[in-house]
């Protein structure tokens, strides 16, 4: 295959793709949108969030114990991103609510932090003394 017959199936395969997008956005305007606009948002958003607390509890329970403690370790990097933008959150407020939800967002990210070191274990190996001999 020459690098002409290539390019002439991507661009074939372009064009298919931007014909599925059209016939997508066509279906997403005329059927999706009129149940979206219909249902109450609380509802909508509730469901949203439960739905992603199934598929949260079946990733995290069908994860083998060797890739347990890389991806403990990722959580607890987002985690401590999401503890510096709660105290900006937190201290930039002017409602009380707001610094409250702050102050909840701060504790409950550096509880997830203390959590991910005390499960793998990382924590008890830092304060440990190593033995002479």
């Amino acid at each position: 295959m020459n690098p002409t017959d290539i390019a002439n199936q991507a661009a074939a395969l372009a064009e298919r793709a931007q014909a599925l997008a059209a016939t997508a956005k066509t279906l997403a305007v005329t059927h999706v949108a009129p149940v979206a606009a219909a249902a109450d948002p609380f509802l909508f958003l509730l469901t949203i969030f439960l739905l992603a607390c199934f598929v949260g509890y079946y990733v995290v329970w069908n994860v083998t114990p060797a890739l347990h403690s890389p991806l403990m370790g990722v959580t607890n990097a987002i985690s401590s991103v999401i503890v510096v933008g709660a105290i900006l959150a937190a201290g930039t407020a002017d409602n009380a609510m707001a610094r409250i939800f702050g102050f909840l967002a701060v504790t409950l990210a550096a509880v997830n932090i203390f959590g991910g070191f005390l499960v793998t274990r990382r924590m008890l190996a830092m304060f440990q003394i190593k033995k002479k001999g």
